[in-house]
Formats: C-alpha cells, sequence, structure tokens
C-alpha cells in the first residue's frame, strides 16, 4: 500500500477542489442564531439596532417591512444585517433559501425583547451592567473593524496574493501507476515481463498487491511530499511514458513505476484566496491596533490578592 508522507493514503485519481453547501435545518439555525445574539450581548433584547461598519445607510423607501410582532416592525434590513453576522459556513447558503428561517429568528427575538420590556429587566441594576459591558466590546471591536476597513482594500489583498503566491504556480503533478510485489526478484520478473510488451495496466492487475492493483495500479496525480520518499524520488525521476528499470524499494515492498503523464500544477485563483487573505490580514492589523494601543497607554497589573503584578 502506498502512503503520504504524511501518513494518508493517496487518493486513485486527479486531486479535484470542490465547494460544498452546508445543510440546514431551522432548528439548528435557530440555535446558531440565538447562540451569536447571546455572544453579541444583551443590547440585543433591547431591540437595540445592530452596528455595521460594512452595512450602508438604507432608506427607508428602499427597506420594506420583513415582519411586524405586536405592532412592533422587523425591517428587511434587519434580516439581511442577521444574515451578514452567521458564520461563513451559513453564510453559503442563499439569503434567500435561508430567510425564512432567519426572519423566524429575528421574530422569536423579538418576542422575547418585547416580553423583557414588560418585565421591566432593560431597567434591572443586573441588566445595566452587562450593557455596560457589551458597551465596552463594541467600542473596542468598532475601533478595530475601522482599521480593518480602512486598510484590507482590493489592493491590499491583491498585493497579498502575489507575494504568497509568487513561487507556488508551476509545481510538478506526476499521473503514475505502479505494481507492488513483495520480493526484489518478482519485482525484477515484472520488469523483464514488461520490457517483453506486457501492458502495464493489465500486468498490475494481476500481480500488484497493492490497493490500486484492480485499478490497473493507477495513483492519479500526486505532487511533492504526497509519497514516500523513495517513492517520489523514483517517480519524478521518470519522463513522461518511462518505467523504472530497477525495483524501487520502501517500507510496503519493491515497486514498478510507470509514469503516464506530468503537469504543472498553477497556483490558487485570487478567488480562492481571497477570503483566506482578507482574514489573515484583518487578523494582523487587529493585533497591530492592540500593540499600538499597548505602547502608548500606561497598564497597571494587580493580582488576585490585589498587590501588583511584576
Amino acid at each position: 500500500m502506498i502512503v503520504t508522507a504524511a501518513g494518508r493514503r493517496v487518493g486513485w485519481g486527479p486531486i479535484q477542489r470542490s465547494k460544498v453547501r452546508p445543510s440546514f435545518s431551522e432548528k439548528d439555525l435557530f440555535m446558531t442564531f440565538q447562540n451569536a445574539l447571546r455572544a453579541g450581548g444583551v443590547a440585543v433584547l433591547m431591540g437595540l439596532a445592530p452596528l455595521s461598519l460594512a452595512a450602508a445607510p438604507v432608506l427607508a423607501a428602499d427597506d420594506p417591512v420583513a415582519a411586524t410582532v405586536d405592532g412592533a416592525k422587523i425591517m428587511r434590513s434587519e434580516v439581511t444585517e442577521a444574515y451578514s453576522r452567521l458564520p461563513a459556513e451559513y453564510q453559503q447558503v442563499p439569503l434567500e433559501q435561508i430567510y425564512p428561517a432567519l426572519l423566524n429568528s429575528l421574530i422569536d427575538t423579538k418576542l422575547a425583547a418585547i416580553k423583557a420590556r414588560k418585565e421591566k429587566i432593560h431597567e434591572t441594576a443586573e441588566f445595566k451592567e452587562e450593557l455596560a459591558a457589551f458597551t465596552e466590546r463594541l467600542l473596542g471591536s468598532t475601533l478595530i473593524q475601522r482599521a480593518v476597513e480602512a486598510k484590507v482594500t482590493d489592493q491590499a489583498v491583491a498585493a497579498r496574493y502575489a507575494e504568497v503566491t509568487k513561487d507556488m504556480g508551476g509545481q510538478v503533478e506526476v499521473h503514475a501507476r505502479h505494481i507492488l510485489v513483495k520480493t526484489e526478484d518478482e519485482a525484477k520478473a515484472v520488469i523483464k515481463e514488461l520490457a517483453g510488451g506486457a501492458d502495464f495496466a493489465d500486468t498490475a492487475k494481476k500481480k500488484s498487491t497493492g490497493p490500486s492493483g484492480p485499478n490497473g495500479g493507477d495513483l492519479g496525480y500526486f505532487g511533492k511530499g504526497q509519497m514516500v520518499p523513495e517513492f517520489e524520488k523514483a517517480a519524478f525521476a521518470l519522463d513522461k511514458g518511462a518505467m523504472t528499470k530497477t525495483p524501487v524499494k520502501t517500507q510496503f515492498g519493491w515497486h514498478v513505476i510507470k509514469v503516464e503523464d506530468k503537469r504543472s500544477q498553477p497556483a490558487p485563483s485570487l478567488e480562492e484566496m481571497g477570503p483566506q487573505i482578507r482574514e489573515s490580514l484583518s487578523r494582523e492589523i487587529g493585533a497591530d491596533v492592540t500593540k499600538d494601543l499597548r505602547e502608548t497607554a500606561k497598564i497597571e497589573r494587580f493580582n488576585l490578592d490585589g498587590t501588583p503584578a511584576k
């Protein structure tokens, strides 16, 4: 059996990128949304409009009512804003598909807020303390968000993409077949048989002990670092259509290798890498903002017992 350098089995076909949209139930979405609201703080229960630096001002004429709850309105913009705050996997689902479930979550939240006001929860000391703490967090995150939006531009993302991909393009991948046997003598006999005109795929089906044997020994395309070193070295040294003239020994046995094709694997596109780069830049800028604030502030620390921390 051939495994990757990381100990994983190699797939028998070319590596393909795919985007799978997650399935969701309305119950799952409700719990996810409610958890996000709780993480955001109690201001939601007061019916405060969520702050979003990314959202443009919405004119009343362009912001229709999505629902009413005992006369209280839920605007379309609240639904789209809530959608933008969902975890990334939910944002892969089109808004049109997730809209009914998201609106139901907002209705339930509005019902709770109306009930909370009637019970004057927002006037309690506990609520006010939590609201003050939430305000502190919101102010801090808004400051960082402003810096991120000012600096994480399309131009900045493109520049970082060029930097990280400059050495990624042109990486060679090999499409190979192999025949795995237990002994060197068996491998030599296979090489002699192939040199006499035997078909490689047919011979692999008959004699290979590896899991790819029934597939004609086909391992598909693989890049460097995916196979054990001895196998990789031999495979990448062969030209297209060539076969090893001597057996190749690995921890799995003795191999006869044939290279069917070689190709250059292009770097991932900006579209593919853009979200990851944007997230990375955002983290870096957030860390820089925090570092600058610490360097210009006078900070005193105290231990749990009240003594000054060193």
